[in-house]
């Protein structure tokens, strides 16, 4: 059940981007032929006066489909209504509408978080820390660490039940390069200890390859009436969310090196997806809140086939006065397609059978 819930976030966050550009199209009166949930075989199809409704057998994307290259389309070519003929403000209203409508259903599932889950008002604490390994091949993975357990101390050191417990876990590690420690793990209702030794990064600091979760706890929540009190939580928390994807987009472009290895595929994500709403349902609203808003930056990114490439077009073509040669377009339209799904078919592999 937890992983059809993440596939269902997932899915409701293409529909929201599509329905931002079938929406924002259909509101000026500009002919939309097809509306898709998914890609590959239809499974199931409902035809309108105009538009096709269709959901497909793979719910991980989805499409908005426009007459104006349909060659079986009966309208004419000089249609005032075809997107084309439409005014460059018009068409940039209609591309970037799907990132718009990301950003906004970003917001309100926050509102929702905190308007039905409860504000945080702070944390439980209990000794330790939560931790994953990042991969199989890492030394906390080889020595044992599994998702899920509780690091309670390094060697001599208590892992206090804090928020300062994060820290004291990271400096025990980063001080004992090439050194072996002992950890005191907490698996459910057991308790062991692993020896394992820390590799020095660059910095010559010691790391074992491990995520950390979060300090060892449940958050406390206090259920609240104050519609502005929730209103404003919800921004703030959103401002913090955006600026911290914003700069990890920052840090993937400026040390593509370290960082390229974090990216994560649909598979990847449906996986975090699924083990959030096993832990604790309330939080998939802020899971589908990061994913929402990672599909606006990455759409609105200038790059081929993406949202953000097709502005740069209407771009040149405010410059020009005139639109790139449609052969120019499809071409670089097709190559990142190509490679996007390149990309994707890549990602899912690699996650499927490494992982």
């Amino acid at each position: 059940m937890s992983f059809l819930a993440a596939i269902a976030v997932l899915a409701v966050l293409i529909l929201v981007h599509e329905l931002g550009h079938f929406i924002a199209a259909r509101s000026q009166g500009i002919h939309v032929n097809r509306f898709s949930l998914g890609f590959g075989p239809i499974i199931w199809k409902h035809q309108g006066s105009e538009t096709e409704y269709a959901i497909r057998a793979f719910p991980l994307g989805g499409f908005v489909g426009f007459p104006d290259d349909d060659p079986d389309s009966d309208i004419p070519a000089d249609d005032p209504n075809l997107l084309r003929n439409r005014p460059i403000l018009d068409r940039a209203i209609v591309i970037s509408a799907g990132v718009i409508a990301n950003l906004i259903f970003a917001y309100l599932l926050l509102v929702l978080q905190f308007g039905i889950v409860g504000v945080p008002e702070g944390f439980k604490f209990e000794p330790g820390v939560i931790v994953q390994p990042a991969e199989e091949t890492s030394i906390a993975y080889q020595a044992g660490l599994r998702e899920g357990d509780v690091i309670l101390g390094v060697n001599d050191t208590v892992i206090p039940a804090s928020k300062e417990s994060l820290n004291v876990l990271k400096e025990a590690i980063q001080k004992s390069p090439n050194q072996q420690v002992q950890l005191q793990v907490q698996r459910q209702n057991q308790q062991f200890d692993l020896k394992l030794t820390p590799s020095a990064d660059k910095d010559g600091k010691g790391v074992i390859g491990i995520r950390l979760l979060s300090p060892n706890g449940q958050p406390i929540y206090r259920h609240s009436q104050n519609i502005p009190e929730i209103l404003g939580i919800a921004a703030n928390r959103y401002q913090q969310l955006f600026l911290n994807i914003v700069q990890g987009f920052g840090q993937l472009i400026t040390r593509f090196g370290e960082t390229a290895g974090q990216v994560a595929g649909p598979v990847k994500i449906v996986k975090i997806g699924a083990d959030i709403a096993q832990k604790n349902a309330g939080d998939l609203f802020t899971f589908a809140a990061l994913i929402s808003i990672n599909l606006a930056i990455i759409n609105i990114l200038p790059l081929p086939a993406l949202d953000g490439g097709q502005l740069a077009f209407l771009f040149i073509e405010g410059v020009r006065g005139k639109p790139l040669p449609t052969r120019i377009q499809d071409g670089v339209m097709r190559t990142g397609l190509v490679l996007l799904l390149g990309l994707g078919i890549f990602l899912i592999v690699k996650e499927a059978l490494f992982q």
